[in-house]
C-alpha cells in the first residue's frame, strides 16, 4: 500500500463525508470492516485517517452481540461505513436496511475481494472522488431530460437501439439525498437510471463490451458482442462467447425469456473501457451506458412483473458511440454533453 494511494483514499473519503453525508464530529461514526482483501485494508486505514474519532469494529474478530450493541446505540444522523471483502451477514439482520430504518447514514463498500489487482485498487480509489458540481449538474440535468423525453437512440458503431414511448421516472445516484428517504448506499456512486414505460417498445441492435458473468464478475470479451432486441427482449447474438451464452441460458432456465429492462447512464469518470474493475456492481457506474438483462428490477413494477419478482438483473455495458434523447446528443462516446 503506497502512502500516496492511502492519502488519495483518505482525501476522497473525507470529501464524501463532508459533501455527501454532511458529517461532523457532533455525530458518531462507526466503521465495520474486515481485512480480507487489499481494498478492505486500504479503505479501513483511509477511514481511520478520515475519521480520527470514529469507532472501528473488525467484523471477523467481534461477537455478533457486540456489533449489535454498537448499532443499537446509534442515533438518527449518525454514520456507518461497511467495508466488506464479501458481504456482511448478521443472521436475519440486514445491516443496511436496519440502519436506514434508524435514519442512519450508510456508505456500503461490498465485494471488495473481487478487485484484488493493483490497478483495480487504484481505479476504485479514484472512483471515490466526489466531484460535487459535476455530479449534481449532470445527474439532475439528465434526470430532467429523461423525465420529459419521448424517446432515444443509442448509437453503437453501425448499430442502433431505439427507445419509443417515453421513460419511467428516472432515479439518481449522485450523492444528493435531499429528496430521498434514505441517506447513503453502495459506493462508489455516479448513475442515473430509468427504463422504457412499455418494455415492448424497445427494438434494435447494440454492441456490448462487458457483462456480468454467472459469478457477477466483469467479463470483457476480446471483441464486442452484438445483441439483437425485439419488443424488449434479447432474441439473438452475434460474435458471442461461451461465457455470455451461459449467462443467457441461466436467465432462460428461470425466466424463459431475456427481458431488457434498465437503461443506466453511468457518470463516474474514473471508470472507462480502459479503467476497469472486476465487480460489476461497482463497474456499472462507468461513464457511459448500460442495460440490465432479466426480469428483476427493484424500483420499477410492470404489469405481470412485480418489483424484484424476477430472479436476474445482469448488467451489460454498451460500446456507445453517441446517445440521442429526443434528437439531442447528450453523450459523445466519452463524456456527457449536458
Amino acid at each position: 500500500m503506497s502512502a500516496t494511494l492511502l492519502q488519495n483514499a483518505s482525501q476522497n473519503l473525507s470529501d464524501v463525508l463532508r459533501d455527501v453525508f454532511l458529517h461532523d464530529d457532533n455525530q458518531t461514526a462507526l466503521v465495520i470492516y474486515d481485512l480480507d482483501s487489499p481494498l478492505s485494508v486500504l479503505l479501513t486505514n483511509a477511514y481511520k485517517e478520515a475519521l480520527p474519532k470514529g469507532v472501528f469494529i473488525n467484523f471477523n474478530d467481534t461477537a455478533t452481540e457486540k456489533i449489535m450493541r454498537e448499532i443499537e446505540v446509534l442515533k438518527a444522523g449518525d454514520f456507518v461505513a461497511l467495508v466488506q471483502s464479501k458481504s456482511f451477514r448478521l443472521s436475519a439482520f440486514r445491516i443496511r436496511i436496519e440502519l436506514f430504518k434508524k435514519k442512519i447514514k450508510v456508505a456500503e463498500h461490498p465485494h471488495l475481494g473481487r478487485m484484488p489487482k493493483e490497478n483495480e485498487v487504484t481505479n476504485y480509489v479514484n472512483a471515490l472522488a466526489y466531484e460535487k458540481d459535476y455530479y449534481h449538474h449532470t445527474g439532475h440535468t439528465l434526470k430532467h431530460i429523461l423525465a420529459n423525453a419521448q424517446g432515444a437512440v443509442v448509437h453503437s458503431g453501425d448499430e442502433q437501439l431505439i427507445y419509443r414511448g417515453g421513460f419511467e421516472s428516472p432515479k439518481i445516484n449522485i450523492g444528493d439525498y435531499r429528496e430521498m428517504n434514505n441517506i447513503g448506499g453502495q459506493f462508489p456512486i455516479g448513475e442515473v437510471f430509468t427504463e422504457s414505460k412499455e418494455l415492448t417498445s424497445l427494438n434494435g441492435r447494440t454492441n456490448i463490451i462487458a457483462f456480468g458473468d454467472t459469478n457477477y464478475n466483469v467479463n470483457i470479451p476480446e471483441q464486442a458482442i452484438t445483441i439483437v432486441i425485439e419488443k424488449g427482449k434479447l432474441v439473438s447474438t452475434e460474435n458471442s462467447t461461451a461465457e455470455f451464452e451461459a449467462v443467457l441460458e441461466m436467465i432462460k432456465a428461470e425466466e424463459e425469456l431475456v427481458w431488457v429492462r434498465e437503461l443506466g447512464l453511468g457518470l463516474n469518470r474514473a471508470f472507462s473501457k480502459n479503467n476497469t474493475v472486476s465487480d460489476m456492481g461497482t463497474f456499472e457506474r462507468m461513464c457511459g451506458l448500460h442495460l440490465s438483462l432479466g426480469a428483476k428490477h427493484g424500483i420499477y413494477a410492470k404489469e405481470g412483473m412485480k418489483r424484484n419478482s424476477g430472479k436476474f438483473h445482469i448488467d451489460v455495458m454498451i460500446d456507445t458511440s453517441t446517445l440521442e434523447i429526443d434528437k439531442q446528443v447528450v453523450f459523445d462516446g466519452q463524456k456527457w454533453l449536458v
